[in-house]
C-alpha cells in the first residue's frame, strides 16, 4: 500500500505530501483546486509521458515520489525479472529536468519506464474516467476477463507459444519466397554449368593449348629449321661436330711434346661432348613436331568454346570460368537443399502452431469457465446499485489467433428491461457506466493481491440512495485493499477513515495547490458544504453528521 506520496515542482503544486490511511481515503475540494493535477502528478509514477510544461518552477525539477509497503503482496518474482533489489518498502520516484528530460528510479536504481511500469502497476490501480471509455473496448474486455480468472500464466505460456508460431511463420514465408526466387534462376544457372561442366576446365589448360597449337601451326618451319640446324652441327660435309673432332685429335696429339696443349684439350672436349649432345636433342625434338590438321581442329575448337565463355561470362581466363563454375554448382546445390530446409520449416511451422493452438485452448477453456461466474457476480453488484433490471453477458466467441487467444470476450449489458444486451458502448449512459465499472473493479478487486486502488470519479452520474451504496461498496472495498477515491458526492466522503481536502492558496504572489488531513470538525463542515453549498444550514450539519455516523 501507498504509505506516503510527496510531489514537488509539478503544475500548480510547489511541495506536497499525503500520508495516506490503509483504508479509504477520500479526497475533495473545490473544482479546480488541483485534484486531477494530483492524478497527474501519480500518473508520472505509472510511467506516463513526462513534459517539461508541467514543471511549476522551470528552472527546478519535477520531483514525484510515493513510499511503497509491499511485504505482504508476493512481488520478489517481479523484482527479480527486472533485476532490481526487493525490499519490503519499496521507493517509486521519477524525476523530470527543466530541459523535459526524465528519469526513473526504484529503490534508487535507474530504470527504464518499461520496468517502471511493470513494477508499478503490481502496486497501484487508477480508475479514470479514460477505464470507463476502455470499458466498452473488447481488448480491455478479455483483459477483465483474464484478471478475474487468474489467468496471467496460461497468458503468458500462450503469449510464448504464439510468438514462436509467428516466428516459425516468417521463417518459413521467407525461406518459401527464397525458394521461389531462386526456382526462377535454378534452370538458367543449371544451364550454365552444365555448358560448363561440358568442357571439365582445367587449370592453365589454355596457356597450354594456346602453345601446342603455336606449334602445331607453324610444324614445317618448326621441323625445317631444326633439320638444318642438325646437320650444320653434325650431319654436313662440313659438319661442326667432325671439325670440332678433328681439332681436338690435334690437341690430344701435343700432349706428350707441348704440354700447354692439354688444358685446351681438354676445355675442346667438353665443348665437343656439349654440342654434340644439342646436336642429338635436336634432332629428336625435331623428330618429334609433326603436322596434324586433325590435332590443330580439335584444339582450335576447344579454344574457340574457352573463348567463347570468357566473352559469355565477360572474364579473360579459365581460373576465372572454373570460378563461376563452383559458384554455380554451389547455388544449384542450395535450391536443392533449400528443398529439404523448406520442408523442415513447414514441419515446425505445423509443430510451432499445434503448441499454440493447445495452449489457446486451455486459455479459452479458462475463460468459457469464468464467464459466467464474473457475469453473475457483476449483475448481483448492479442489482444491490440499484440497476434490478441490468442484464449482464460474457460472451467468449472463438477467432483467429491473435496475441491475446482465439477468443472474442464481449460485455453485453443492458439497463432496461426487456431490451436485449448490447455492446456495452451502445448500451449505458455515463451514471450507468459508472456503476458497472465500480461492479467490475469490486470484483477484480475480491481475486486480486494488489496494494493500492485510487478511483477518480466513479461516483459521475448518480445521487442519493444508490450514491449511498456506492460509498459502501467502496467501504468494503477498503477492507481489503487501500483505496483512495476523489468524488463530488457526499455519501461517500462520509464512509472516508481518512478524508483530504485539496485547496488553492493564494497568500502568495502565485498561486499554488495543496492538501491536508481534515480533522474531524472540519471534516463535517466540508461534508456538509457538499450537501447545501458554501455556507450549510444546521439543517445540513446534521445531515453531515448522519452521513459519518451512518
Amino acid at each position: 500500500m501507498l504509505k506516503q506520496l510527496h510531489i514537488r515542482n509539478y503544475a500548480l503544486i510547489e511541495s506536497l505530501e499525503l500520508e495516506p490511511n490503509k483504508g479509504l481515503n477520500i479526497i475533495t475540494g473545490e473544482t479546480g483546486a488541483g485534484k486531477s493535477i494530483l492524478l497527474g502528478a501519480i500518473g508520472l509514477m505509472l510511467g506516463n509521458r513526462a513534459d517539461a510544461k508541467v514543471l511549476f518552477n522551470e528552472e527546478q525539477k519535477c520531483i514525484v515520489e510515493g513510499t511503497f509497503d509491499v511485504s505482504n503482496y508476493a512481488l520478489e518474482a517481479v523484482f527479480e525479472e527486472e533485476d532490481i533489489t526487493f525490499e519490503k518498502e519499496c521507493i517509486i520516484r521519477r524525476e523530470i529536468a527543466p530541459g523535459g528530460k526524465s528519469r526513473a528510479f526504484i529503490n534508487d536504481t535507474p530504470v527504464k519506464l518499461e520496468s517502471l511500469k511493470k513494477i508499478v502497476e503490481q502496486l497501484l490501480d487508477v480508475h479514470s474516467q479514460h477505464d470507463t471509455f476502455l470499458l466498452g473496448s473488447n481488448a480491455y474486455q478479455i483483459g477483465l476477463l483474464d484478471a478475474y480468472a487468474s489467468n496471467q500464466t496460461y497468458l503468458l505460456d500462450y503469449k510464448s507459444a504464439y510468438s514462436n508460431w509467428k516466428k516459425a511463420e516468417k521463417t518459413f514465408l521467407t525461406i518459401k519466397e527464397q525458394s521461389a526466387q531462386n526456382q526462377k534462376e535454378y534452370d538458367f544457372n543449371l544451364f550454365l554449368f552444365n555448358e560448363l561442366d561440358e568442357l571439365k576446365l582445367q587449370l592453365g589448360e589454355q596457356e597450354e593449348q594456346e602453345a601446342e597449337l603455336k606449334t602445331l601451326e607453324n610444324a614445317e618451319e618448326i621441323k625445317s629449321k631444326y633439320a638444318q640446324a642438325f646437320y650444320l652441327l653434325n650431319d654436313g660435309e662440313y659438319a661442326i661436330t667432325s671439325q670440332l673432332k678433328t681439332s681436338l685429335q690435334q690437341l690430344e696429339s701435343l700432349s706428350k711434346i707441348h704440354p700447354e696443349s692439354i688444358p685446351f684439350a681438354a676445355r675442346l672436349k667438353s665443348a665437343f661432348i656439349e654440342i654434340k649432345d644439342i646436336a642429338d636433342e635436336i634432332e629428336v625434338i625435331g623428330e618429334t613436331v609433326e603436322y596434324s590438321p586433325a590435332r590443330i581442329e580439335l584444339i582450335q575448337n576447344r579454344l574457340s568454346a574457352i573463348y567463347r565463355l570468357q566473352k559469355k561470362h565477360a572474364v579473360n581466363t579459365v581460373e576465372e570460368l572454373i570460378a563461376i563454375y563452383n559458384e554455380l554448382d554451389l547455388k544449384i546445390q542450395q535450391v536443392q537443399q533449400l528443398d529439404e530446409v523448406l520442408q523442415k520449416a513447414e514441419t515446425d511451422l505445423h509443430a510451432a502452431q499445434n503448441e499454440m493452438l493447445a495452449k489457446a485452448q486451455v486459455l479459452s477453456n479458462k475463460r468459457q469457465a469464468a464467464a459466467p461466474t464474473i457475469q453473475n457476480e457483476i449483475q448481483t453488484i448492479l442489482g444491490y446499485l440499484g440497476m434490478t433490471n441490468a442484464v449482464m453477458e460474457v460472451t467468449v466467441q472463438q477467432i483467429d489467433p491473435t496475441n491475446t487467444g482465439i477468443d472474442k470476450v464481449s460485455f453485453l449489458f443492458s439497463a432496461n428491461k426487456g431490451i436485449a444486451p448490447q455492446e456495452l458502448k451502445n448500451a449505458a449512459s455515463g451514471g450507468e457506466f459508472s456503476r458497472l465499472m465500480l461492479a467490475v473493479k469490486y470484483v477484480l478487486a475480491g481475486k486480486t493481491s494488489l496494494p493500492s486502488i485510487i478511483f477518480d470519479e466513479i461516483d459521475t452520474g448518480i445521487s442519493g440512495e444508490i450514491a449511498k451504496k456506492v460509498g459502501a461498496l467502496i467501504k468494503k472495498m477498503s477492507t481489503r485493499h487501500q483505496v483512495m477515491c476523489i468524488t463530488h458526492m457526499p455519501q461517500m466522503a462520509a464512509k472516508a477513515d481518512a478524508h483530504f481536502y485539496v485547496y488553492k492558496d493564494n497568500t502568495t504572489a502565485r498561486t499554488v495547490s495543496n492538501i491536508r488531513l481534515l480533522e474531524p470538525k472540519e471534516r463535517v463542515f466540508e461534508i456538509a458544504q457538499m450537501i447545501g453549498g458554501n455556507t450549510p444550514s444546521e439543517a445540513d450539519l446534521q445531515s453531515a453528521r448522519g452521513l459519518i455516523e451512518g
